[in-house]
């Protein structure tokens, strides 16, 4: 029986999809605007209220995985529905809930372009929540670093080390960036109650 995303241990994931950080492509911004069309046109305007390509992807001035990172608003009462679960799916789309940790409530995930068989595909990443869910926050994280080439840069050379020490090992790389992106945050919050 052929293996899918689901039957993946952890140690599977970090060998078949390890971590590599490319400079940017400016064509990631038309990557994400063809996608997010594709999603409206399938899901609809009622069900999605906002859409926003987040992540380094959307940071011109810094290396990146070659992922696109979607972030996208639904109502409160969508999460986890079925119905709209299943129109990711005919998009090619593989659902998983992040569960609840720390200050972040659990809300949907979506993957495609993770070929099992090592065929090169265009990797989209949703993240997909009610506004108010903390992974909001990653669009001011954007928006900062993108005002900011001094903190982006800082950010990439993090990234750098980061992806270099744990390529095969996505959950500490992640970790890893945890306090840079809590200290920008708090930077971001300070700033605008000045």
């Amino acid at each position: 029986m052929k293996k899918t995303l689901y039957d993946l241990t952890k140690d599977e994931w970090n060998t078949l999809f390890p971590i590599e950080l490319v400079d940017h492509n400016p064509n990631w911004k038309s990557l994400y605007q063809d996608e997010k069309e594709r999603i409206l046109n399938t899901v609809g305007s009622e069900k999605i209220l906002r859409i926003e390509h987040f992540g380094s992807s959307s940071i011109p001035s810094i290396k990146s995985k070659p992922y696109i990172d979607l972030m996208i608003e639904i109502p409160k009462e969508l999460l986890f529905n079925e119905d709209l679960i299943n129109q990711f799916t005919q998009l090619g789309y593989s659902h998983f809930v992040v569960p609840a940790r720390e200050n972040i409530e659990a809300y949907s995930s979506f993957g495609k372009g993770y070929n099992l068989e090592g065929a090169n595909e265009q990797i989209f990443h949703i993240h997909m929540c009610p506004k108010d869910n903390i992974m909001w926050q990653q669009i001011d994280f954007r928006d900062y670093l993108n005002a900011n080439p001094d903190r982006a840069k800082a950010y990439e050379n993090l990234k750098i080390e980061l992806a270099t020490k744990y390529k095969n090992d996505r959950g500490s790389y992640v970790l890893g960036k945890t306090d840079f992106v809590n200290e920008t945050l708090e930077i971001i919050k300070q700033h605008n109650l000045s």
